[in-house]
């Protein structure tokens, strides 16, 4: 019989397409040797192309999942997803709070296809609620400007990014500026100590679940031990691999590659 590896806990919404949200975040957590556990925060019906529906789920349902998962097996991190309601983020905050495990929060705001999967009267509670409780935020440059109201269209502008989500009160920032042009790089700070990861751009356009991805991966190396800036560099290069190794599935933008590392020692 073997020990229990780490767990990790996450509360986000399910994609019914595999490639993000729960689906994306498991699998991203087997891949790096931790035990995923999830609450399921709403049902989306999606697909390589877009969302079609999307449906949260009651309050009680998951604080109810929340509960039987920390109070009976315990949690070493928990990486929040799509929330979608105001009503939501509070009860998801509240949970955290009393936890007392590392909390890697995703703002998701809109999909891949920019289809909405945050209710626009939710934003207030995620920047007054949500992210004070965070150890680390991790949102791309849509959901900087959904926050802050800062467009980022350059490098140099992700240092003040950065300060602006700060001053909602989570532990370090890292903003991700893959939407930028040239190499793929994120800026990671607490306001103290930047740290910039860097990566070549690969020329795959199947890159859905990419913030899923990485958000949890983070998570998975936090639950491992790691401190912030060595969790997110290992999350970089774990995200950057799963993008090279991207596949087509259905009309649309596919999925990155999650057992990209298992594949490659199999060849």
């Amino acid at each position: 019989m073997s020990a229990a590896p780490p767990r990790v806990l996450t509360v986000a919404g399910s994609d019914s397409g595999g490639g993000a949200g729960i689906q994306a975040d498991l699998k991203t957590m087997l891949a790096l040797g931790v035990h995923g556990m999830s609450v399921l925060t709403a049902v989306t019906a999606q697909n390589s192309v877009g969302v079609q529906g999307a449906w949260p789920l009651p309050v009680e349902a998951v604080r109810a999942q929340y509960r039987s998962v920390v109070d009976d097996i315990g949690v070493q991190a928990v990486k929040t997803g799509m929330l979608a309601s105001a009503e939501l983020v509070r009860t998801v905050a509240d949970l955290l709070a009393g936890t007392g495990a590392p909390v890697v929060v995703d703002p998701v705001g809109v999909s891949k296809h920019g289809d909405a999967l945050l209710a626009e009267s939710a934003l207030d509670s995620l920047r007054t609620r949500l992210l004070p409780v965070a150890t680390v935020a991790t949102p791309n440059l849509d959901e900087v400007a959904q926050l802050t109201g800062l467009r980022v269209e350059s490098e140099e502008q992700l240092r003040p990014a950065a300060e602006a989500v700060l001053e909602f009160g989570p532990r370090w920032v890292l903003i991700k500026g893959g939407h930028l042009a040239g190499d793929a790089v994120d800026l990671l700070t607490d306001g103290t100590e930047e740290h910039w990861l860097r990566a070549p751009r690969h020329d795959n356009r199947h890159t859905h679940g990419t913030g899923c991805t990485l958000a949890s991966a983070l998570a998975a190396r936090l639950a491992l031990g790691d401190a912030v800036p060595e969790a997110a560099r290992a999350a970089k290069t774990y995200v950057t691999g799963a993008i090279e190794a991207g596949f087509p599935l259905g009309a649309g933008i596919g999925p990155v590659d999650h057992a990209w590392r298992l594949r490659n020692a199999t060849d």
